[in-house]
């Protein structure tokens, strides 16, 4: 009757541990946009992609952005990187999705703002 006992406890605290835990579903959407605020007219090309997605190269002219939608994955690993360049900077890479950095950040929406300045990661409130 004991060794019952502990099973269930054990079970139990289990139970309890997971259900503590950020769950990912994987039917979770991410909506990613990049707006081009270089100003003067300036061109951004950028060309994005996941381990399993391509985004492919793509021009965003001043004003302009660039958006995409994907299911988070179950695992809670899923990474979408970019590089990107413009007239004055012929290549710069970042991530635009990290689950472990944005899961919390953008739960559905991550923006991102590239100006002259720099690059800026928006919080938009859902």
């Amino acid at each position: 009757m004991q060794a019952s006992a502990l099973i269930l406890c054990n079970a139990l605290v289990i139970l309890l541990i997971l259900s503590s835990c950020t769950s990912v579903h994987s039917d979770d959407e991410v909506h990613v946009s990049i707006m081009n605020r270089l100003g003067s007219g300036k061109n951004l090309t950028l060309h994005c992609q996941s381990k399993d997605t391509n985004i492919g190269q793509q021009n965003v002219c001043d004003g302009s952005e660039l958006g995409w939608d994907f299911a988070v994955n179950v695992w809670g690993s899923m990474l979408f990187y970019c590089d990107m360049g413009w007239e004055e900077v012929h290549q710069y890479h970042f991530d635009a999705y990290y689950f472990q950095r944005d899961f919390a950040r953008c739960e559905s929406q991550c923006s991102w703002l590239v100006s002259r300045e720099g690059i800026y990661g928006l919080n938009v409130l859902e």
